[in-house]
């Protein structure tokens, strides 16, 4: 409740007991057979991003008002809990299935952990919750759950509602050292702490938790290293909100390689060249490394960035079909593409500043044939598909065709998507963002999909 407020002439007031049961009234799923599981976390998720309105009436004068289930950009303002063996019962039956590990937020289940011994196969993990979601278990749960998580001391792997075991993946960071993660796996804990742990079932684990305590500093494991990357409040809250997208009704979240680079480009576009334009540049890729996610991923979180004054966002292709499949990818995260169908439309659309624009590169040509309107924003992001073939005089003319997409927009921010096999020097998007490393992304190496 703490995290809602509304305003009505210049006072503030607090939501009361009856509008928190009827926000939670609507978070509630309502049966459908035919939306199934996807149908229905995807509804759910909408929520959880959007929030709802709940209607007040205050003096004689009745207004609906935002309320939000979870603070995103302030994780601190959210309450976080964590529970073991969680029972839930499953469908249609008096018997219950329990969880390993729930995590909660604002009394939401957003997380769940399967936890195995070192010597058992993280595959049985991964199966298991993939069970859990079956019609006839506990897919109740999973209605909510944002990120599913399979581990064990050695290894873990995360994926989100309804992924296929191919897709589960390991995550690989690239910030976090040993050094930083060995304070927190190794913490003192309280009194307090010890006692809210180590009871009922868990009590008589209390003892052996000790005595290894007392051994002294253990090194950082593999899970260690999972639950610091992933469950940490900022990180986790940033990955549903972010880095989760539904596409075509499945729902994916993103790589390390796609989270890391988006962010890193995030970054860059803050800071300002000389002439007052954004800086702007390249992100690697290599064919089947999740690009066309990559581009969504990125256009939300332009989307979603405080400090930027209503961005507006323009995807530039230069294929008829791929220009299609990016708009339609961008339309299941509830972005409203509008899709320029004509030059003459690209160039209205523009004025008119339409907030989220996806187009074939050919279209600047005709655009501009008939006007010499310069639109000086810069808080354009144009976010250029294949730019190692849209960028470049290597096709023809293509490169005609950037240079006019400059004229119109002179002060835009450019963001390439380019093959990595292409040399950086030879694209006019600007310098390299980011370029995954074999030591530590496997979008180099391995051809890896974004998770289902």
């Amino acid at each position: 409740m703490h995290i809602n407020q509304f305003t009505h002439r210049g006072r503030e007031y607090a939501f009361d007991l009856e509008d928190a049961h009827e926000a939670m009234r609507r978070l509630k799923p309502t049966p459908d057979r035919l939306k199934g599981l996807r149908g229905t976390n995807q509804d759910i998720y909408d929520t959880l991003a959007l929030g709802t309105t709940i209607t007040k009436s205050i003096d004689g004068d009745s207004k609906s008002y935002s309320f939000r289930y979870i603070d995103w950009e302030r994780p601190e303002n959210n309450v976080f809990h964590v529970t073991a063996e969680f029972s839930v019962e499953r469908t249609a039956s008096s018997q219950t299935k329990r969880c390993d590990i729930v995590a909660f937020v604002n009394g939401i289940p957003i997380l769940v952990i399967e936890n195995k011994r070192p010597t058992q196969s993280l595959k049985k993990a991964d199966s298991q919750l993939i069970g859990y979601q079956n019609e006839d278990n506990i897919p109740q749960l999973f209605h909510f759950a944002q990120l599913l998580i399979g581990m064990n001391r050695n290894a873990a792997r995360y994926a989100t509602v309804a992924t296929k075991p191919k897709f589960w993946a390991e995550w690989r960071d690239e910030e976090d050292t040993d050094e930083a993660i060995a304070p927190f796996a190794n913490r003192v804990l309280t009194a307090p702490e010890k006692g809210a742990i180590f009871s009922g079932d868990f009590a008589g684990a209390r003892a052996y938790f000790d005595a290894m305590a007392a051994e002294g500093e253990r090194a950082v494991t593999a899970q260690d290293r999972t639950v610091f990357a992933l469950c940490r409040p900022q990180r986790l809250l940033d990955l549903i909100r972010r880095f989760t997208v539904f596409d075509g009704g499945v729902r994916k979240v993103a790589r390390h390689q796609q989270f890391f680079g988006i962010r890193r480009a995030v970054e860059t576009v803050k800071q300002y060249d000389v002439s007052g334009a954004r800086k702007g540049g390249v992100i690697w890729h290599t064919q089947g490394s999740g690009k066309s996610l990559t581009m969504v991923m990125l256009g939300r979180s332009l989307a979603l960035e405080r400090r930027i004054e209503n961005p507006r966002i323009i995807i530039v292709t230069d294929r008829d079909d791929l220009d299609k499949q990016i708009k339609d990818t961008f339309k299941s995260c509830n972005l409203e593409p509008i899709r320029a169908t004509s030059g003459a439309h690209l160039l209205e659309l523009v004025q008119d500043k339409a907030p989220l624009v996806t187009t074939i590169i050919n279209k600047f040509d005709t655009a501009l044939k008939n006007s010499k309107l310069a639109d000086e924003d810069p808080n354009i992001f144009v976010l250029v598909d294949e730019s190692h073939r849209t960028q470049t005089g290597r096709y023809g003319g293509h490169s005609q065709f950037a240079a006019k997409m400059r004229r119109l927009l002179p002060k835009a921010c450019y963001l390439g998507f380019a093959m990595s096999s292409t040399r950086a020097s030879r694209l006019s998007a600007g310098a390299c963002i980011y370029r995954s490393r074999r030591t530590s992304c496997s979008m180099s190496s391995t051809r890896p999909r974004s998770t289902p």
